[in-house]
């Protein structure tokens, strides 16, 4: 009997774990799975039955220069926009992070954004970038000339860019101020004895004590900028010439598109393949936050 109790004990945990393994099998291995065997075949949304063929797409991939210059993009991407959400949210939580009268508004303020449908937020910033938009019409107001933020190859991955930039800040603001909370005053308090105050104060106590978050907002954010699709597609739908084409919006070209070129196979390739760039980034984030914690054990 003794036996029977403890057998049940050991396996009711795995029987509360079951469902939420059901669901995710259903809706993320099985799909995961299932595209990494289309990756090896000839297969779109008309055929009745995938074709193998081999590493035929994989050698499609490596001759495909769109999927190299998708590929430049998205790096750009995350070059561009990562340092910034790691940093700008972080200034903006130790502002929001004073005890000042009325500081609860200015914190739904600065998280508004995050609510805010993607939808909503590209074509409203698709008409400020319009040529008579709000932005140039600023410009021309001061005497200087109209930008084609999202006709121009220069300008509409940039552009695009600052959008995702403010719609993420509120959102990491709220990470990081979570921490900043977590941190004891008397350490500001015996940093402005030393001689430690002001900014420099932050830079000695915050920074290292927020190192933890930081490399959270790190992964999170390159992961997100990584996978960038809803304002590239709606606001220039990778133009002009696929100078704005990042590797999500040319995955979804490949698999949903009607052209003849297109293939759903194809797509699980090129998905396949932006996996692989998710998993290093992982582990390449892994390996830095070991480092680190060698370097500094009481962080």
């Amino acid at each position: 009997m003794k036996i029977n109790s403890s057998y049940g004990r050991g396996l009711t945990p795995y029987l509360f774990l079951l469902p939420a393994m059901l669901i995710l099998g259903l809706t993320v291995f099985y799909p995961a799975l299932r595209a990494f065997f289309l990756s090896f075949t000839q297969y779109d949304l008309l055929m009745a039955e995938p074709q193998w063929i081999g590493l035929k797409n994989f050698e499609r991939l490596g001759r495909d220069h769109l999927f190299w210059q998708t590929l430049r993009n998205t790096f750009l991407y995350l070059v561009c926009v990562v340092p910034l959400l790691v940093s700008l949210p972080l200034g903006l939580a130790i502002l929001v992070n004073q005890k000042l009268r009325g500081i609860q508004g200015f914190r739904a303020a600065y998280y508004m954004p995050v609510i805010i449908s993607m939808v909503v937020a590209g074509f409203a910033w698709k008409w400020l970038y319009e040529k008579d938009g709000l932005l140039n019409q600023l410009l021309q107001a001061v005497g200087l000339q109209a930008v084609p933020w999202l006709t121009s190859t220069k300008w509409a991955l940039f552009s695009v860019m600052a959008v995702t930039v403010w719609k993420g800040l509120g959102y990491y603001m709220v990470i990081y101020l979570s921490g900043l909370q977590a941190i004891p005053a008397d350490l500001y308090e015996a940093a402005a004895i030393d001689g430690s105050d002001g900014w420099k104060r932050h830079w000695d106590i915050t920074v290292p004590l927020m190192r933890p978050y930081l490399f959270l907002v790190a992964v999170i954010s390159a992961i997100s900028a990584t996978k960038v699709f809803e304002e590239v597609f709606i606001m220039t739908k990778g133009g002009p010439l696929n100078s704005s084409k990042t590797i999500v919006l040319y995955v979804y070209d490949q698999a949903f598109s009607p052209s003849a070129e297109s293939s759903f196979s194809y797509g699980c390739t090129i998905g396949l393949a932006m996996f692989v760039i998710i998993l290093f980034l992982s582990l390449v984030r892994m390996g830095l936050q070991k480092m680190t914690d060698q370097e500094n054990p009481l962080l």
